[in-house]
């Protein structure tokens, strides 16, 4: 679904989400100003083996459902796809909401990288926890926000997260996205090199750590919330790895060993979430 020689930095996860799209039947993708925005290339010099509409932050889910409806009234098949990242879902959040609300007949793609990374790493609503980046320098003061627990509560017909560390389980969740009708909606942990400050060839390490630890957790929702086989067994805390191995990155290079329990006790608390209700 996406071309070789792409702008995408060495290392790239969402490069490695974009290729996954290839199991979803005629998708048409909405992309907001973004790292995706620079990979897929401007016309006529797409990398994107799938039409492409870039836009404005706060219209991407707008457009997203204009064009779905358009698309109906003309008997065109196809699957849009508002593919956006964590600044995006900041930025344009109350469309998102709406979107959901209404439960629009697209599929909703968050490559969550964690930061603005396009910009410069500035902090975004799902930057961790005492990360630093350049609008946050000392470490994050604010809790992150769980997008898909979000999107759970608004009863999405579909909701899932992954990870560009377990292909597989990414293009499951993809492929029955893609074969379903209303709202769907599917969040992948998007690991980048640069803003995380890690070597380029360690992204899918770094995710499938972000999963071992358990602070990345692999579930779906499509009527009944059930983890997925990638990372069920990380629902026991003595199968997981330490979190300080998935913690080894520039932007936490700053931790105490306090600030590491504390950490873990919230991700604690987002499991003790999922399993009452799964």
């Amino acid at each position: 679904m996406i071309l070789p020689g792409n702008a995408s930095c060495q290392g790239c996860p969402i490069s490695m989400a974009m290729r996954c799209l290839d199991v979803i039947e005629n998708p048409v993708l909405v992309i907001p100003a973004s790292c995706s925005t620079v990979i897929a290339g401007l016309h006529p010099k797409s990398a994107m083996k799938a039409p492409v509409i870039h836009v404005p932050f706060p219209s991407t889910l707008a457009v997203a459902c204009g064009l779905s409806e358009a698309y109906k009234k003309l008997g065109v098949e196809a699957n849009v796809v508002a593919w956006i990242g964590d600044g995006a879902a900041d930025i344009g959040f109350a469309g998102l909401s709406a979107s959901a609300t209404r439960r629009d007949d697209i599929i909703t793609v968050v490559v969550d990288n964690e930061a603005y990374m396009n910009t410069g790493t500035q902090a975004s609503l799902s930057t961790f926890w005492k990360a630093k980046t350049t609008t946050s320098p000392a470490g994050k003061t604010e809790e992150r926000r769980n997008l898909s627990f979000i999107m759970l509560a608004h009863k999405a017909d579909y909701v899932a997260t992954a990870s560009v560390g377990y292909i597989r389980d990414l293009r499951k969740k993809l492929r029955k996205a893609g074969e379903m009708e209303g709202f769907r909606f599917v969040h992948i942990h998007a690991p980048c090199p640069p803003g995380w400050r890690f070597p380029s060839e360690k992204t899918v390490e770094v995710a499938r750590k972000a999963v071992m630890s358990g602070a990345w957790i692999l579930w779906e929702y499509d009527g009944k919330l059930r983890l997925s086989k990638a990372g069920e067994k990380y629902a026991l805390k003595e199968n997981r790895i330490p979190l300080a191995e998935y913690l080894k990155q520039g932007r936490f290079s700053h931790l105490s060993e306090s600030d590491i329990r504390e950490i873990e006790r919230k991700i604690d608390e987002d499991w003790e979430f999922l399993l009452r209700f799964s």
